[in-house]
Order: structure tokens, then C-alpha cells, then sequence
């Protein structure tokens, strides 16, 4: 088990168990079709290590509702397989028999045994130490690259939109967008309190976003047609950046605060450990008092890591703690995961802040919603 900071409101590096529900709303008529989809689905995932168990509900009041429970043994397996490839093609025969799904990931708090003797012993343990306060937001992030050449217009587009009203619905609300690029690929940061899937919905249905959406197409490597659902379902979850971890430093945000992104190309499979290494890098540096850092998203999906960072300051001023690389053996580690590790551990101030330039990326919009709005 991983003890994590009390000001950590997310994170998938706990060591706990982690319960997955999805939730689906079915075609009429296509429960045969789904349950032969969902044997082939069963299959599969029960050969991925770290999957425990799952289970499959069809609702007594509703036969159009059904549920998938999965157990694994804790986050990162999980999210390894669910943003895979091999994912992707394995779920496409469940999209023709659902109309509407929706997945919940929870850490496993606390359990209770049956009279029956509990759980088995695989099974126990695991468990998270405590509940997280939170702050109230959820986090997420896209990411795509574009054609090699097109970039300055890509970000012309993606600056010069006029942004939807912050307000969802009744619970939910947009709170900010932070859209970065480094090369040809871009990074979309989007923080929502209350509902994402709610928002992002929202989102999608507004003229002005799709506006831009459709002027950025022809220059996306990956080709997508908006008006086909199955092609626009499948770039956005290609597109997905899941949020792993989130730290704030304790007491009030500094008033000079600038937002920055760094992009990591992890080595082919070190994705997820160089993530769990940024992580443990932004929990030493949310409990130091001195630290310019207020917070940090780590976003991650294959071998890509972005490290959202909100810093008072400049980051060439702590480039060792922008990176995430404080100290010799963690900077050695870093260059061991990356893709780009051959270069050398960096020692003085100068690879420092020469390692810090190739990472960092270029803002081209940050949007914070108006209490007003």
C-alpha cells in the first residue's frame, strides 16, 4: 500500500483494489447480439494480469439497462488495458448494440464479509487508508496529433474561438481549458466541476466549438468524421488522456501563479512508471513549504505523459523541480524511462534547463470560467 499526501485528491498510484461500472443502455432488440459481443469481451479481459473479476446485470426493472462490474487489483492494469489498442478493437462489436454507456472507476474503501466467510484471500487487502477531501473538480485531457507543417494553423484555430458558456446544467460547470502543443501534437486540459461526461457532451453540441472542430480536420493525422458516430466515438477514445494524479500544495494559491505542461515520450511500455515516478516527485514537492509548485495533473496514456504544473514563478527558475527530477538517482530514473534517455543524465544548470526546453510546451489558450458567467 502507497501513502499518499492528504492534499493528493486523485490517484491511481494507492495500491488499492479498484472497482470499474459501466453502465449501459441497450438498442432495442440487440441483447442477443450484445451477449454474444460480451462472451468474446469476457474472454479477453480475463487474461489481462491485474483483472480479477467481473460481472454482468441486466436491470429487473428495465431490460434495455445493463451493468458490467470488473474487479482488478488496483489502477494501473486497469488503465494500461483500457487505454490500449487491443481495447479499442476488442469493445468495437459492443457499439452497435449500445445507445448510451457510461464508466465509473472507484478505489475500494472499506468491505464487509459475509457470514458466509468473506472474500477470498486474493481478494483481501488492498484497501485504500483513507477517503480523499477533494477540491470539487475533475480533471481530463485529449490529446492528437496534426500534419507535420500545418502547426501555426492549428494553433491559430485552436486560439481563436469564442468559448461556450461555463454553465452546464444545474450541477455542472465548465471551469477551465488549457490547450497546449509541442511539435504537432496537441494536449487539451479541461477541468469540470460536478458531471465530465455531462460536459464534454455539452461541449460537443456548441456551434462554436464544433465550428472549430471541423476547421481542424483536414489537418489531423488521424482522419475522423464528425457526422459519423462510430469514427468520431473512436478518435476521441484514441484521443483520451486520463488524469492518474493530482496534488495541491497546502494553504492559499499564490497570486502570481502561470500554468505550464511538459511532455514526456516514455520508452515503449514505461508509461505508467514514468508516471508513478512524476507522481511521487509531485507528492515530495507539495509537502515542502518552500516549493513554488500550487499544483500538479499528471495525465497519461500509453507511453505519453504530460505534467500539468500551476508554478509562482518562472519554471527556468527550478527547472530541476518543474521536471520532476529533484536530485541525481531521480534524474537518472527520469532519463531511463524516456524515450529520449540516451542523452544523458542532466547534472549541471545548463542540461537542466536544456532538458527543461524539450519538454516544455507551447500554451495557446488557457480559459478560466468567470464566477459571473
Amino acid at each position: 500500500m502507497t501513502t499518499l499526501s492528504e492534499r493528493t485528491s486523485q490517484s491511481a498510484f494507492d495500491g488499492s483494489r479498484l472497482r470499474v461500472v459501466l453502465l449501459l443502455d441497450l438498442h432495442d432488440g440487440a441483447q442477443n447480439q450484445f451477449l454474444e459481443a460480451y462472451e468474446h469481451l469476457r474472454n479477453q479481459v480475463a487474461s489481462i494480469p491485474g483483472h480479477i473479476s467481473d460481472q454482468l446485470c441486466q436491470s429487473i426493472e428495465n431490460p434495455s439497462q445493463w451493468l458490467i462490474t470488473s474487479e482488478w487489483e488496483s489502477a494501473p492494469p486497469f488503465l494500461a488495458w483500457v487505454n490500449s489498442e487491443e481495447h479499442v478493437e476488442t469493445v468495437q462489436p459492443l457499439h452497435s448494440c449500445v445507445r448510451d454507456t457510461r464508466s465509473l472507476r472507484f478505489s475500494v474503501l472499506r468491505e464487509t464479509e459475509g457470514a458466509a466467510g468473506g472474500a477470498p484471500d486474493k481478494l483481501k487487502g488492498g484497501l485504500q487508508a483513507s477517503p480523499r477531501l477533494g477540491d470539487g473538480v475533475v480533471r481530463h485531457a485529449l490529446t492528437f496529433t496534426v500534419k507535420p507543417g500545418s502547426e501555426k494553423e492549428v494553433a491559430k484555430i485552436l486560439a481563436g474561438y469564442t468559448s461556450p458558456a461555463a454553465q452546464v446544467d444545474e450541477h455542472t460547470r465548465l471551469r477551465r481549458t488549457s490547450l497546449f502543443m509541442h511539435g504537432n501534437r496537441v494536449v487539451r486540459a479541461i477541468e469540470v466541476q460536478g458531471d465530465l461526461l455531462a460536459a464534454l457532451r455539452y461541449v460537443a453540441r456548441q456551434p462554436e466549438v464544433r465550428k472549430v472542430e471541423e476547421a481542424i480536420n483536414p489537418y489531423l493525422e488521424q482522419d475522423r468524421d464528425l457526422n459519423d458516430q462510430d469514427s468520431a466515438r473512436m478518435f476521441f477514445t484514441r484521443a483520451a488522456l486520463p488524469a492518474v494524479h493530482h496534488v495541491a500544495a497546502d494553504g492559499p494559491s499564490p497570486t502570481d501563479v502561470h500554468r505550464h505542461a511538459l511532455l514526456y515520450q516514455a520508452k515503449e511500455g514505461c508509461g505508467m512508471a514514468l508516471a508513478r515516478l512524476l507522481a511521487k516527485q509531485s507528492e515530495t514537492a507539495a509537502n515542502d513549504p518552500t516549493t513554488p509548485i500550487a499544483s500538479c495533473t499528471i495525465f497519461q496514456r500509453d507511453d505519453i505523459v504530460v505534467r500539468l504544473i500551476d508554478m509562482n514563478g518562472p519554471l527556468k527558475a527550478r527547472p530541476e523541480l518543474a521536471l520532476g527530477i529533484s536530485g541525481a538517482r531521480k534524474a537518472a530514473t527520469l532519463t531511463r524511462l524516456l524515450a529520449t534517455g540516451k542523452d544523458g543524465v542532466p547534472t549541471t544548470d545548463e542540461e537542466f534547463s536544456r532538458f527543461l526546453a524539450s519538454s516544455d510546451m507551447r500554451l495557446i489558450t488557457d480559459r478560466c470560467a468567470s464566477s459571473e458567467s
